[in-house]
């Protein structure tokens, strides 16, 4: 599991979209996001590029800290 830290996120609303953000990229399954910790947690089936993780994060209107 691959466990990154996501600033910005303050409501359920947040945590949806982080996770439907995630779920998007190619490869992560079993997506998990902690609002309270302010983290989010997922399985790499493929090799994922982190650089593509902060992207879709970022667009979504996060950042990963």
């Amino acid at each position: 599991m691959a466990l990154i830290n996501i600033k910005g996120m303050s409501c359920e609303h947040c945590v949806k979209a982080v996770t439907k953000a995630l779920e998007g990229v190619e490869g992560i399954t079993d997506v998990r996001v902690d609002l309270e910790k302010g983290q989010a947690e997922f399985r790499e089936e493929s090799p994922v590029d982190m650089k593509k993780v902060a992207e879709v994060i970022s667009k979504a209107g996060y950042e990963v800290s």
